[in-house]
């Protein structure tokens, strides 16, 4: 998927890049697939904000998105290409050989009119879904589960994939995009492929306007503040020393270790991501 270019006709277009949209074959969902999308503005059900920087944007309808791939030994062909205002990657309109109609995560490279297929006595091929224990070791996948059955939840958004890197003992050891080796029960499934969209990490927003539409409102540091608001806030002109850099709610920002390895899928993780970016280095 080529990324579009402007004629720097004002100062922020000249960095602009946008998708051209060349891989979609159609401008509108399944309607009976879609809801309406309700705004919460990073507010939680007692109407706390507890995601800063967030509110306002287009408005948009969600689509429902098969991440559970458990139409068992059922054929199916991709009809449309789409595109999805609530994620990064694609999504791929599915009629199923009995008469059912999914969204999934396309992967790159799955086009209109292939068939895809899932469960275990699925074919090797990108697109299709099989428990890991089918698949081969070294290949790539995506749409992993972490519970059997409950549906994929790691490396869902654009140009995502992980390797499959080895079974043994009913389980399975995954090296995720960002490092991480973990393993999950080796009954899981996963998509094989890579999420579409991959050109996604080159799009530059070059605007405000364009970052507003998405529903992301502006950040402010903390040491623009004042000390009232923030930590980091207050003293006359700019001031780096006498406080570490925190959050707004007193929490150190930089190396203090907020992950409770106890909790139930800390035994899960063998290499963390963070030993394995300065091993890389």
């Amino acid at each position: 998927m080529p990324v579009k270019s402007y004629k720097p006709y004002t100062p922020s277009r000249r960095q602009m890049t946008t998708s051209d949209f060349s891989d979609l074959t159609t401008s509108r969902p399944e309607k009976r697939l879609t809801k309406g999308l309700r705004k919460n503005g990073g507010r939680n059900n007692t109407g706390r904000i507890t995601v800063r920087h967030i509110g306002g944007g287009h408005k948009r309808a969600y689509r429902y998105i098969d991440f559970k791939r458990n139409k068992f030994g059922v054929p199916g062909t991709v009809k449309t290409i789409e595109y999805d205002p609530n994620r990064s990657a694609r999504i791929a309109l599915v009629f199923y050989a009995d008469g059912d109609k999914r969204y999934i995560l396309q992967p790159a490279g799955l086009k209109v009119g292939e068939t895809i297929m899932s469960g275990p006595g699925a074919e090797i091929k990108v697109g299709n879904a099989l428990p890991l224990i089918n698949i081969p070791d070294g290949s790539f996948v995506h749409n992993i589960e972490i519970v059997v059955g409950r549906g994929g939840q790691m490396v869902r958004s654009a140009g995502g994939q992980a390797q499959l890197m080895g079974k043994d003992a009913g389980y399975a050891q995954i090296k995720l995009p960002s490092g991480e080796i973990r393993i999950v029960p080796d009954r899981c499934l996963a998509t094989l492929g890579q999420v579409s969209n991959v050109d996604n990490e080159s799009i530059v927003l070059g605007n405000a306007g364009r970052s507003r539409r998405l529903g992301r409102r502006p950040h402010v540091r903390g040491t623009a503040m004042n000390s009232c608001d923030h930590p980091m806030g207050g003293g006359r002109g700019k001031s780096k020393g006498g406080n570490h850099p925190r959050s707004p709610w007193n929490q150190l920002a930089k190396g203090l270790k907020t992950r409770n390895p106890k909790k139930v899928w800390g035994w899960m993780v063998v290499r963390d991501r963070r030993k394995a970016n300065k091993s890389q280095g």
